[in-house]
């Protein structure tokens, strides 16, 4: 019988600080390619040199989604695990994916993520630790979503238990460019979906975001580090609700 091969998908957009460590950490795969959409630092050229494959795509309307479900096309390997470039695989982790992909019967796998915030491994609150469904014959998902995007698979999907690293956030910096730009992304989502807000209701989601975040998910015992990441996730909160009162206005004023 011929053996599985499998291809690591990692999306990209100026990922130069993270890409050579997430490549160096899935040196068991047959092929590594990048979807990247246009960066603009030296993500490109340096993966290329640890040799991966990248292949230019622009981010459009289908978001994350669309990146993903690109890449389906981008290989013929068996399995498809996807990364994302500030994701590492341990090795430990790695051997029980090769034993997925070699066991039988088929079935899709999660993988459960560590988050890594300024150095410190988060336990609880906005960065506790999560599963996400990454791992698949490449023949059996698709994927849907803007951001936060969602695997569509008929398979059933069990649980790895080794973990992968995930270095979510290094810098202040870092993380409010993230800010800015998931929280527009989501704005259009919801603006999509016909969610609607005003000032009382934006006020309270994000009240109510802080309190899950601190208390309901215990963001209080990771610290001061803790309490700082579930006030920002309030404003984070409250901003993307801020964005999509400002697109259901310009909404109004178009018609």
């Amino acid at each position: 019988m011929m053996s599985a091969r499998i291809a690591v998908v990692i999306l990209t957009y100026n990922e130069e600080e993270n890409i050579q460590a997430c490549i160096e950490s899935v040196d068991f795969a047959d092929e590594i390619i990048l979807i990247d959409s246009g960066s603009e630092d030296g993500t490109c050229r340096l993966a290329e040199s640890l040799g991966a494959r990248v292949v230019s795509h622009p981010m459009v309307d289908n978001g994350f989604a669309g990146q993903r479900n690109f890449a389906l096309q981008q290989t013929e390997a068996e399995w498809v695990l996807y990364l994302d470039a500030d994701e590492r695989i341990t090795p430990k982790l790695a051997k029980e994916i090769s034993a997925h992909i070699h066991g039988a019967p088929q079935r899709a796998a999660a993988i459960k993520r560590e988050s890594v915030v300024m150095g410190q491994v988060m336990r609880h609150g906005v960065y506790r630790p999560d599963y996400v469904v990454r791992l698949f014959p490449r023949t059996m998902v698709l994927w849907e979503g803007v951001v936060h995007e969602r695997a569509v698979t008929e398979l059933p999907v069990v649980r790895l238990k080794a973990a992968a690293h995930h270095e979510c956030l290094t810098s202040w910096e870092q993380y409010f460019a993230k800010f800015d730009r998931y929280t527009t992304l989501m704005a259009e989502k919801m603006q999509q979906k016909g969610t609607y807000t005003n000032g009382v209701l934006m006020h309270f989601h994000a009240g109510f975001a802080f309190l899950q975040m601190y208390l309901l998910k215990l963001g209080f015992l990771d610290g001061w580090l803790g309490f700082i990441l579930c006030q920002y996730h309030y404003f984070y909160t409250l901003t993307k609700y801020t964005k999509l009162l400002e697109l259901q206005r310009k909404s109004r004023r178009d018609t």
